[in-house]
This record gives C-alpha cells, structure tokens and sequence, in this order.
C-alpha cells in the first residue's frame, strides 16, 4: 500500500501580524512533514502552498505551489496531489494542526489504514471539526459531492454520506493543539516543546510578543495559587475542564458557550448567542473587566470570538490577532480597540484569544507555571 503525507499551507497574507503567523505555519508544516518521514511510513511527503517556502526544505519533501490564477478549491486540490503521487492512502494535516505531534504520534494516525475492509477507513483528530486525519482508500476523497471547501467537514461527510468509519483516537493536547493565532507562540516558547524549525521562529518573535507574554505568565501563575480563582469563558471543552480540575491547584470558574460555533456556521451568520457578550454590552467594556471580572476572579483567559460575534464586532484578521496579542494601538475596528484597552487596564490579568486558547494553550501554561515553580524552567 503506497501511503503519503500531504500538508497544506496557504492562505495566510497580510501585514505584520499575518507575516508572522504565516513564518510559524511554514516552520510548522516542514517540522511536521519531516518528523512523519523519520517514522518510515511514508512512501511520499507533499507540501501544497500558495508560495514557495522561504526555509530550506527538508530532503524527501516535495513542494507542489498552486498554479498561478487556477482558483483554489480544498477538496479538488487535495485529491489532484493524491492522484498525482499514487496514493492509497493519505495523512492528511493543515500546517498548524500538528506543532506537537512526533514521529510516533504521526505513524498512529495511519496505522489501522492497513487493516480498512471494503467500506475504508478513516482516523481523525476530531469527527465533527478534523484538522488532520488518515484516509483509505485516498480515492474515497472523489466521492465527495460537491468537494469539501475545507478539511473540517471531510472525515464528517464520508461516515455520513459514504458509510465510511470513522475512528478518532482519545482526544489529547497534542491531536488537539493547533496555531491560529500569533498568541499561540507564547505558550509552545514557554513550553519548549516546539521542534527546531518552530523554535526558530518562537525566538525571533519575542520583540512581536513579549509584552503578551508578560501578561500570559502572570496569568499562568495563578493556576498554582491555592488561594486564587481562574476564570475560563468560551468553547472551552468538558477535556480542558477535567485537566485542570485535577492539574490546577486555583480554583477554577468556567463558562463555556458557543461550542461548535464554526461548524455551524452562527459567526458568519451573526446568530451566536454568548453570556459573557451579553455581560459586556449590559455593563459596559470599562465597568466589565475593570470592576465586574476582578469580583470573578483573579485572572482569565477569555476566548472572546463568540462574544465579539454576539455584540456585533467583525474584526479584520489583523485586529483579531491583534486583540489576542492585547496590541490595543495596533486595531482599527474602535469597538473592539475599547475592549481590549479595558481588558488590558483590568486590576486582574486577562488573557484574550480564541479558540486555542481555552483548549490548547491553557494546559500547557499551566504546566510551565509548575515547572516554573519547580525549578524546571
């Protein structure tokens, strides 16, 4: 059976923010691929980009650049390369969908692909929302009607429309950890568990982040605070939950809402409903996180997209990454630029960002305050 990996980068353009999420997306992807090399597994390793990497591409990998005004579509664009390379079956991942995945965890995700009976197989990191998963037969993509415009549908539509199984292994902060915004450097720097190429760019970003990372750490620190309370809000997951029941010693408070936001479609709609967004317009973006949040808690780490979509803010990618960074002169859009001026001026560190943050990002910082208090780092 010929079995490829296929990684896609592209899409990411912009001013300074997006520049360096797009460095860290490369650093990422080329990581990825050549640790799944190292497994042995694969017959084929294939970087789909919108542009040339501008590091050196690791030997073994071959960079296919989307043809010049051929219009991008996910699913034709994909099956194209598998056709192309032969391949019986595929691992599929996005550039930033695998920071912390090794060797070993890559040769997982396709292992039980040789054993798929007649209907194929599918592993995925994630059945509702995938951002990486195995496939075989890799031909099963072409049956896919119309094709998929994205990855998170795929595994999703093959069970439903094609019977496919589909299998997703327990769900761990490495299958789950993935870069979407800047703010995602901080918490793999402070961790250290970036691979070489991604370190790399970790390191020569502080300038861009190190006034967050200043406030991240402060908030981290909280977690180990028997005394303290930290709040949670967003689409936080019943798994980051549970890890910090039993990993945090501060007492946690935790307001998840809006889970499943994307795939369903209400941030584009407008139609998602958030407590916390609610709260905001209610009180005010001043009397909230300057006098309501320090009565919550002593630090929080907020996934502010379904509040922003609820009090009907649609920031530009910049501003979003941006806010995430708590870059306040850096956003255009003046409502959400108020927000984080309040959030920032807060007496109670608060951490805002997205997605990432309330599932990735939070166990991982509240791993470094302990290994900060141990001695480790």
């Amino acid at each position: 059976m010929r079995t490829g990996v296929v990684v896609m980068l592209g899409g990411m353009d912009g001013g300074a923010l997006e520049a360096l999420l797009r460095r860290a997306l490369e650093a990422s992807a080329l990581d990825t691929l050549e640790a799944a090399l190292a497994t042995g597994r694969f017959d084929t390793a294939l970087l789909l980009a919108d542009r040339a990497p501008a590091l050196p591409v690791p030997r073994g990998v071959t960079v296919e650049v989307d043809a010049p005004g051929v219009p991008f579509q996910y699913g034709a664009r994909l099956l194209d390369a598998t056709q192309r390379a032969q391949l019986d079956a595929v691992l599929y991942c996005g550039a930033g969908s695998a920071p912390l995945l090794d060797a070993a965890a890559l040769e997982a995700f396709v292992a039980p692909l040789a054993a798929a009976g007649e209907a194929g197989a599918c592993v995925t990191n994630n059945r509702f929302s995938a951002d990486l998963f195995g496939l075989s037969p890799a031909a099963l993509l072409g049956r896919l009607d119309p094709p998929p415009a994205s990855d998170n549908a795929v595994p999703r539509r093959l069970r439903d429309q094609h019977g496919v199984p589909v299998t997703e292994p327990p769900r761990t902060l490495e299958t789950q950890y993935n870069l979407d915004s800047p703010a995602d450097l901080i918490a793999l720097g402070l961790s250290a568990r970036a691979r070489p190429r991604l370190a790399g760019v970790i390191a020569e970003a502080r300038a861009e982040v190190g006034a967050a990372q200043e406030r991240v750490q402060r908030a981290a620190r909280v977690f180990i605070d028997r005394t303290a309370e930290v709040l949670v809000a967003g689409r936080v997951s019943s798994r980051t939950w549970q890890y910090l029941e039993s990993e945090a010693a501060c007492r946690v408070r935790l307001l998840a809402e809006e889970r499943g936001m994307q795939a369903a479609g209400t941030d584009a709609d407008g139609s998602a409903r958030s407590l916390l967004g609610q709260w905001i317009a209610e009180s005010g973006v001043e009397r909230a996180f300057g006098e309501l949040l320090p009565q919550l808690c002593d630090a929080a780490f907020i996934d502010i997209r379904p509040a922003l979509v609820h009090l009907g803010i649609r920031p530009s990618r910049h501003d979003r990454f941006a806010a995430d960074l708590g870059r306040a002169d850096a956003i255009e859009d003046p409502a959400l630029r108020a927000l984080v001026e309040a959030a920032n001026a807060s007496p109670v560190p608060v951490v805002l960002g997205g997605h990432s943050l309330v599932g990735g990002m939070v166990p991982l910082l509240n791993q470094w305050a302990w290994d900060e208090h141990d001695g480790v780092v």
